[in-house]
């Protein structure tokens, strides 16, 4: 009794730590975002001596320069002018990420069904080249996938990252989703044929209204890749049509001189097309994900 009693108390201590340690982060970068800067740098702290403001927010959506980086007669460098590009790069990140998604739960529910149902020659050895490839470390593809582009001339496009991003994460989502279809008794699929369906029409009409969780799971997971990569964001695209936020966001950050306020108000403002799109359907997400891993 005592054991199982303090098992408990444990594992509800442990919780507790990891979520401090996962949203502390995110609670003072939203403090951070609607504080006057001299109240994030107080020590000891005192962070609500002055109040709260919206002067960063301002800022970043419409060029209201905050008061307190205006000195007398001079206007002083702790502002980024490449915060005024997050709205537009957010923008363009939803739109790549959420085209990827797209591609990840159509290609990927196809292939997955052929490797989980169908029989071909070959089917093993290219099922683990395609999921094993994902080992390979991307700085490693950054080189021939930049030549790759520039020769087709799709740099600083959407299509560009669209494509590198998919080619990244399909291996994820074909070897979760063939994972689920392979734990889907064929009878269900048997008998739907029976009935007349054909194989395509038995894969939309049963097999993937089955197997839903698992694809909202890996295509939100495609999405979240997508949206918060770096490396190709800053490597393909060369100007604000296509820019991605991660991109502009460690350009905020490069500058030694702009406020912690608006630093975070960018990162605020970057997290709520995520939030709006995984908070939701989290759940279904988790559930997705670790029933695709235990088949």
């Amino acid at each position: 009794m005592m054991r199982g009693w303090g098992i408990r108390v444990v594992t509800y201590l442990g919780a507790v730590l990891l979520a401090m340690f996962i949203l502390a982060p995110l609670a003072w970068v939203f403090l951070s975002s609607v504080l006057p800067e001299a109240s994030i740098l107080s020590f000891p702290p005192d962070w609500f001596q002055y109040g709260f403001m919206d002067a960063n927010y301002k800022y970043i959506f419409t060029g209201e320069i905050p008061r307190g980086a205006i000195a007398t007669a001079t206007l002083r460098t702790m502002i980024s002018q490449e915060v005024r590009l997050v709205p537009r790069t957010i923008l363009n990140s939803f739109i790549v990420a959420s085209v990827v998604m797209l591609i990840n739960c159509l290609i990927g529910s196809l292939a997955a069904y052929a490797f989980a149902r169908l029989r071909f020659a070959g089917k093993t050895p290219v099922f683990f080249f395609i999921t094993l490839s994902r080992l390979i470390p991307t700085v490693a593809l950054a080189i021939p996938y930049y030549l790759i582009v520039q020769r087709s001339g799709l740099i600083d496009t959407y299509w560009a990252l669209i494509i590198i991003y998919s080619v990244l994460t399909l291996p994820f989502t074909l070897l979760i989703l063939t994972l689920y279809f392979r734990g889907i008794p064929e009878e269900i699929e048997e008998a739907a044929q029976l009935d007349g369906c054909s194989p395509f029409q038995t894969l939309v009409r049963v097999t993937i209204p089955l197997a839903l969780p698992s694809l909202i799971g890996t295509g939100l997971f495609a999405f979240m890749l997508s949206y918060s990569e770096f490396l190709f964001g800053l490597l393909i695209t060369q100007s604000i049509k296509t820019r991605t936020l991660p991109v502009i966001l460690a350009a905020v950050s490069w500058n030694p001189d702009v406020t912690w306020g608006l630093t975070s108000a960018s990162i605020t403002i970057g997290l709520i097309p995520t939030l709006l799109l995984v908070v939701p359907v989290w759940r279904y997400m988790v559930k997705g994900l670790v029933a695709g891993g235990v088949y």
